[in-house]
């Protein structure tokens, strides 16, 4: 069963779109950022099922554009992804605010913070503050993990109801394990995301990797529900009271990024 986030696999999915093309280049698009390297012409047309004279006229308009580029016999995303995805983010409020927060923080401002969105059965990274150094397997903006191993990914899912969480991981091949601590079937998922809710935040206890604690609080959206963001906190080994301050900030920060934003001449 193919992941519900991944892109369709087959040209019969093109079927009834007002624009097939522009779907399969999107198609294309989706394939080389979840390739991990350079995919050839013949890679392309037979993984997503398209014939390979389409695919090379589709592949010639996207490297044109910048928005893929190639490399040896293959191709990679282009630099004009980069570009659209700054637009994107420059656009995005909780983005801007998220930075001010974990600087002005007296806690945040020294730990790792991410904040991300959920996207299918994974989590899509949409800024990182750096107040520490990097661990392996530590996310970057535009990373996608997926959600059942991360705290952020947990804590967006306790937004959800059980029903549709168990929908999105139907396919156990959803569920990533990393380590031995790491979520390994549906059932622990919703045993974890209802811990979650209990508690008010969600834990990641060694799931990415065995030294890293993961903690995360949800923000939900003002208006669409799609676009419920979570901020995180990754504590390598933590100590005493660290895991206590961090839960604090973060709810402190979720606070003032849930805040609908003020309008002109509203009063105070």
């Amino acid at each position: 069963m193919a992941r519900p986030d991944a892109p369709p696999t087959t040209v019969d999915s093109d079927r009834g779109s007002g624009a097939p093309a522009v779907s399969r280049a999107m198609r294309i698009l989706d394939l080389l950022a979840d390739a991990g390297g350079p995919r050839t012409l013949t890679d392309i047309a037979r993984e997503l099922g398209i014939a390979k004279s389409s695919t090379s006229n589709l592949c010639a308009a996207l490297e044109e554009g910048r928005l893929i580029r190639r490399v040896g016999s293959g191709f990679l995303l282009g630099r004009r992804t980069v570009e659209l995805g700054s637009h994107y983010l420059a656009g995005f409020d909780p983005v801007r605010e998220f930075y001010r927060l974990c600087e002005e923080s007296p806690v945040l401002s020294h730990q790792l913070v991410q904040i991300a969105l959920l996207d299918g059965t994974r989590v899509l990274y949409l800024a990182v503050h750096e107040g520490r150094e990097r661990f392996a397997l530590s996310a970057s903006v535009g990373d996608r993990y997926p959600a059942s191993a991360t705290a952020v990914g947990t804590a967006l899912l306790a937004e959800l109801d059980d029903s549709e969480i168990a929908e999105r991981f139907a396919d156990d091949r959803d569920i990533v394990v990393f380590t031995d601590r790491s979520t390994s079937s549906t059932r622990e998922l919703l045993r974890k995301v209802a811990a979650a809710r209990v508690r008010g935040y969600a834990i990641d206890d060694g799931e990415l990797h065995p030294s890293v604690l993961g903690v995360a609080v949800a923000v939900p959206a003002a208006t669409r529900s799609d676009l419920s963001v979570a901020v995180g906190v990754s504590l390598v080994r933590p100590v005493g009271d660290d895991q206590e301050e961090v839960v604090a900030a973060l709810r402190e920060a979720a606070a003032a990024l849930g805040r609908p934003p003020l309008v002109a001449g509203a009063p105070a």
